[in-house]
Parts: C-alpha cells; sequence; structure tokens
C-alpha cells in the first residue's frame, strides 16, 4: 500500500466503474492516508475536513462518490461486519486458535464481498481507533449527506436495514448458545426455570416491527425496546451462572470460550440497538466502528485468546494447587516434626531410586528407551512415596505457592490490612521453615542410606554399583562449578510443570464427574460391588492430583534429557534428593578416601545450590502464575518485603525452627 498519496491523488483514483478489488483499494487508500496522521488527532481531523469539502465543492466529484457508496453497498455483505466481526465462525476453542493461525500466517484479498474481511485489510492499526471516535458529528452528518442524496434518506435505509438485519442474525446465535445442552444443563435451576432464551426472538421482531412500520408511535417503540434490553440482561444474567458450576465441578477452556461467546454477542446487541435508537446515530455508527477496530486486533491475537479463556482455567487449577499446598505448610512443632519424618521416608526410599536408576543405566538401552525406564523408575518411586504419606522437599513449592498467593487474596480483600500483612508474614515464615525441614530430611537421609546400601551391594556381590571411572565420573557432573546450576534451575521448571499438569488432570477428573461414575456407575458396581466402588471413587478423588504430579514429574526428569540430547542440547536434571543419592553411591566406590577428592568437596557444595534452585525456581513460576489467575495486581509489594525484612530481623529463628 502507497504512503505517498495526496487528496487529489485520491479523487483522481475514485471510479465507481472499476472492477470490485480496485473499488476496495480506493477506500484502502483513503484510510491509509488518514492513518498516516498519526500520532496527531488534530492532523487527521483537518484531513477528513478537506476530503469531505473537496467532495461538497465538486458535484461532478459528489456524483462519482455517491455512485461508488452505491455500488458498494449493493454488492458488499456489511451484515457480516455488524453481526459477525471479532466472533469465531465455530464455537470452538481448537477451531477458533486454528482460524487465528491463518489470519497471521496468510494475506486477505480486496477482492470480497464480506465486509468483516475488508475491514480487517482496512482499518489495522490502533490510531484508526483514535480518529474515528475523534470525529465530529457535524463533519460525521456532512459524510452521510455527501454517500446518500437526501431523497434517498426515505425510511429505514441501507445502514438502519443492515442494523436491524445484524440484531436478527446475533440474537439468532445466542438462542443457538443458549439452548446447547453443553450451556443450558451448566445454568442453575432458577436461570433455567425463567427461561430467559425462549422468547428472545419474538422480542427482536416485535422491535423489528415497530421500528420499520410507517405510523409508529415513539412510546410503543420505546416499549419494545425495553423489552428487548430486558430480554438481553436476562439472557447475560443467565448464562452467568455457568460460572458459579464451573467453580463447583470444574473448568473447560472450552465451555469458557462458549460463554464468553455468547456474552460478547449481547453486547454487541445493545450496541446495534444504540446505532438505531440514539438521538446521535452518527456519532454512535463511528464509536461502534473504533470499537470494531480493537476487536479485530484482538481477534488476530493468539496471545489475546489464550489469555481471555484459560485465566478461568488457571484459576481453577491454582486453587486445586493451592487446596493442595495448605498441607506442605507447617504452623507448630507437632506439624514440623512430622514434615521432617515424612521427608526422612522419602529420602530412604529415595536411595533405592538411586540405585536402580545406575541399575538402569548398566544396561545400556538405546537414548529414549533409556530415558523411559528412568522416568518410569523415577514415577513408581515418587508415587510409593505418595501412597506411603512420605514426601519429596521439591515437589512442594509449585504447591505451596498457590496457597501463598490466596493468603495475598484474602489481605486484599480485608478491611484490617495490618492483621492480615502479620498473618501472611507469618505464613512466610511456615513455609521457608517447612521446606527446610523437607530438605534436610530428604538429604540428610538419602546420602547415608545410599551409601549404605552401595556397601551393602559390595558386601554381597563383591563389587561396588559403580566402577572408578563411573564414580568419578558421577563426582565431576555434580561439580558447583560447572553447567548443573543451570541444570538445577531448569529442573525447578519441570517441578512447575509437574503441578501445572496435576491441576489439569483434577480439574478434568472433576469437570467429567469420574469420582461419581466410579461410585454409582451399574458396570462398576456389578464388578467392585457398592462399597468398593464408594471407596475406589472416593480414593481416585483425593489421590489422583498426585499421581499426575508424580508420574508427569518422573516421566519428565528420565525423557526429557534423552530428548534434549536428540537435539544436541546436552540439558541434564539435576533434583536435589537425586543429586544427594547418586554422591552416596559414587562416594562409596572411594571408601574413605573420597574425603581426599576435590570433587567430591565440589559435588558437595552443588548440593545447598541445587536445593535453593529447585525450590527458587518453581516457587516463583507458581506464584507468579496464581497471581495472575487471582487478579491480584493492586498488592503493595514493597510493605509486604518491608514485613518479611522486619520479621528476618526481629525474629530470624522463626523462619527455620518451630
Amino acid at each position: 500500500m502507497r504512503s505517498s498519496y495526496d487528496l487529489s491523488a485520491l479523487l483522481a483514483e475514485l471510479d465507481p466503474h472499476a472492477e470490485l478489488a480496485e473499488r476496495h483499494l480506493w477506500l484502502i487508500h483513503v484510510l491509509h492516508w488518514m492513518r498516516s496522521a498519526a500520532p496527531s488527532i488534530e492532523v487527521a481531523m483537518a484531513k477528513a475536513e478537506s476530503f469531505v469539502a473537496a467532495f461538497e465543492a465538486d458535484e461532478a466529484l459528489r456524483l462519482r462518490l455517491q455512485l461508488w457508496w452505491q455500488r458498494f453497498s449493493d454488492t458488499v455483505d456489511i451484515t457480516t461486519l455488524l453481526a459477525d466481526f471479532g466472533f469465531a465462525p465455530r464455537t470452538a476453542m481448537v477451531t477458533e486458535l486454528t482460524e487465528r493461525l491463518r489470519l497471521k500466517l496468510l494475506p486477505g484479498t480486496p477482492e470480497t464481498i464480506d465486509a468483516a474481511e475488508l475491514f480487517s485489510i482496512a482499518l489495522t492499526h490502533e490510531f484508526d481507533a483514535r480518529w474515528l471516535t475523534a470525529l465530529p458529528e457535524p463533519l460525521l452528518q456532512r459524510l452521510t449527506a455527501l454517500l446518500v442524496p437526501e431523497e434517498a434518506q426515505q425510511g429505514i435505509g441501507f445502514w438502519r436495514h443492515a442494523l436491524l438485519g445484524a440484531i436478527t442474525y446475533c440474537a439468532g446465535q445466542i438462542l443457538a448458545n443458549g439452548f446447547s445442552p453443553e450451556l443450558r444443563l451448566r445454568m442453575s435451576e432458577e436461570a433455567r426455570e425463567e427461561q430467559p432464551f425462549h422468547a428472545l426472538i419474538h422480542d427482536v421482531e416485535s422491535f423489528r416491527i415497530e421500528f420499520v412500520h410507517g405510523v409508529r408511535t415513539p412510546e410503543r417503540l420505546e416499549q419494545a425496546e425495553q423489552r428487548l434490553r430486558e430480554r438481553l440482561d436476562a439472557c447475560r444474567a443467565a448464562i452467568g451462572t455457568v460460572y458459579q458450576h464451573f467453580a463447583a465441578e470444574g473448568i473447560s477452556v472450552g465451555l469458557v470460550f462458549r460463554v464468553r461467546q455468547v456474552r460478547t454477542r449481547i453486547v454487541r446487541v445493545r450496541q446495534l440497538l444504540a446505532c438505531l435508537t440514539s438521538a446521535h446515530p452518527e456519532q454512535e455508527a463511528a464509536r461502534l466502528l473504533a470499537g470494531f477496530v480493537s476487536v479485530g486486533r484482538d481477534r488476530r491475537s493468539l496471545r489475546h485468546l489464550l489469555a481471555t479463556n484459560s485465566s478461568l482455567l488457571a484459576a481453577k487449577v491454582t486453587e486445586r494447587s493451592a487446596e493442595t499446598g495448605e498441607h506442605y505448610i507447617s504452623h507448630n512443632r507437632s506439624e514440623y516434626l512430622q514434615m521432617v519424618r515424612r521427608a526422612a521416608g522419602g529420602g530412604l526410599l529415595m536411595s533405592v531410586t538411586t540405585l536402580l536408576k545406575f541399575g538402569l543405566a548398566a544396561l545400556a538401552f538405546s537414548a529414549f528407551w533409556g530415558g523411559f525406564w528412568a522416568g518410569v523408575n523415577y514415577s513408581i518411586s515418587f508415587v510409593l512415596i505418595q501412597l506411603l504419606h512420605w514426601t519429596v522437599a521439591t515437589k512442594q513449592p509449585a504447591m505451596t505457592a498457590p496457597a501463598m498467593a490466596a493468603k495475598l487474596k484474602d489481605m486484599q480483600s480485608s478491611e484490617d490490612a495490618a492483621h492480615t500483612l502479620e498473618a501472611f508474614v507469618d505464613e512466610v515464615a511456615n513455609l521457608v521453615r517447612t521446606q527446610v525441614a523437607a530438605i534436610l530430611g530428604n538429604v540428610l537421609v538419602v546420602f547415608p542410606a545410599a551409601l549404605v546400601l552401595s556397601l551393602l551391594w559390595w558386601q554381597m556381590f563383591g563389587a561396588t554399583p559403580l566402577d572408578a571411572a563411573h564414580a568419578q565420573s558421577t563426582l565431576d557432573s555434580l561439580h558447583v562449578l560447572g553447567p548443573s546450576a543451570l541444570f538445577a534451575a531448569y529442573t525447578g521448571v519441570l517441578l512447575f510443570a509437574s503441578s501445572l499438569i496435576a491441576g489439569w488432570v483434577e480439574n478434568w477428573f472433576v469437570l467429567r464427574r469420574l469420582d461419581s461414575a466410579i461410585r454409582y456407575n451399574p458396570g462398576f458396581t456389578r464388578w467392585l460391588g457398592k462399597g468398593r466402588a464408594k471407596r475406589w471413587g472416593d480414593f481416585w478423588r483425593a489421590n489422583i492430583s498426585g499421581f499426575a504430579a508424580n508420574i508427569s514429574l518422573g516421566m519428565m526428569l528420565g525423557l526429557t534429557p534423552a530428548i534434549a540430547a536428540f537435539f544436541g542440547l546436552g540439558l541434564e536434571v539435576r533434583h536435589v534428593t537425586l543429586s544427594s543419592g547418586q554422591l552416596g553411591v559414587a562416594s562409596a566406590t572411594f571408601g574413605l578416601g573420597v574425603l581426599a577428592l576435590p570433587a567430591f568437596w565440589w559435588a558437595l557444595a552443588l548440593l545447598p545450590l541445587n536445593g535453593a534452585l529447585n525450590v527458587i525456581v518453581s516457587f516463583y513460576l507458581a506464584f507468579r502464575m496464581a497471581l495472575r489467575a487471582h487478579n491480584i495486581n493492586g498488592v503493595e509489594r514493597s510493605r509486604i518485603y518491608a514485613a518479611i525484612r522486619q520479621r528476618l530481623r526481629s525474629k530470624p529463628s522463626s523462619f527455620f525452627l518451630p
């Protein structure tokens, strides 16, 4: 598109008898000429004034413009713009995602009779919305008079006819979604009993008749408009009750997408009504088109689609993680000691996991299958730890972070901010203390346990699990000055990802009501019996999140190094508990002589850094996501940080001892 156009060139280019694409290109050039005034609204208004004045001063030019507009209105379907622009062609999230990718990758053409497609080519810049909104009403009225001769303005006209048609089409879409079983069955009982969608088309038709009727009275038209607006409000209230179902029984991104589409269409109908019934229709029309510019920009944005329609899912995922995370925070000496015992049990089992890891490595599988069986080994170990009610310390932060964010949400809504701030700092101290206890419980048990098991192996089979070369290689790989710090941070990302998977799987499980299906499905009850079916349903409801987190984490720890190696990335995982176990197994090979090896001490120095990075990265990512999910933007973070620093100065032991 050329930017060197001046007004005289634009006027000379106007040809109402040109081909369809050329006629539309003229409009695109005019709008580009207006956009070239950015960022000055004053310059844009001066250009608009000169454009209108040029046609007013030349009757032949004005007749060409009117003929061009006549051909435009006869060939282009403007209803697609008014009724459908900005909406997904189908009510499916995946379909819309694919459509937006198409819009991003494939160019559009002005050779079209679809006004929505033409609009998405002609008005794409944020400045377009600004100058459209700034157009003064007298100028808009003069432009209207230029496009449509006075004698042709009788009756409802092209614009009003298009608006009425768009309202009818939008109402049909609203009705179809309101009657769909996916949404109807999730509305509240009161909303279903009121049946707000049933009379929507009737109210739209009543309004249309009153508006089009030649001898209509203002009172009857106002009454019809009021009935339609009340009907729209009732439909919006009914569709809003679906969110209550989401809060109680799980969220589907596809359903959230459909609900948002219905609510936005209801808003669109109200905007179209304003254009029809306003005392200043030209300004309402300009405001509507300006809004379409923003809608069009959002329509092409993948980030906007995912952000607006996954926010509720993120909130529900973090909410379920918060419910689980509360169990990982100790508040008194008894809970603190219980966490140490649980972590010690987890460390004991992880020592066996470490030996099995080296045993699988000795079988010399291919990269993929070696990673796969390593992942199976980790997954089984994590699941056993869960079922035995033990714990692995590094899995806690991604679960506790949403719980902490929920405390911040309470602080935002509380009138006693000082008290809730103090309570939040208490929770921070509880979390840090619990995390220190869990890591120490894991590390202080897994190292000696792995060492003892390796020595027992040596007594039974006459050789340690690792020969000297492999033991030295293990110590070197754990060197604190090597890439292990990066690998530890990457492992923190995997820990965070496993918490997301856990929240998503639990939400999916609840949304599909699988616990109820296990309890009451006739096939299950015949096979298991009623009592056992109920116990199985309760068991899976209580443990599905933990199974998802543990299995996904185990498989990611095993497979991601193999997949990274395929791409030549050389990426490894550094889980502090596993690293401690590896250090114990390698130390058994050298006996007491390991204390004379610098590599041992460098590897030992890695452990606190490894644990800190595992914890900090996973907690930070989960905490940031939880803040976004709860829409916590106005928290006075400086006050929170100051309160934490004050606690560190006044009661530092509270962060380490119960």
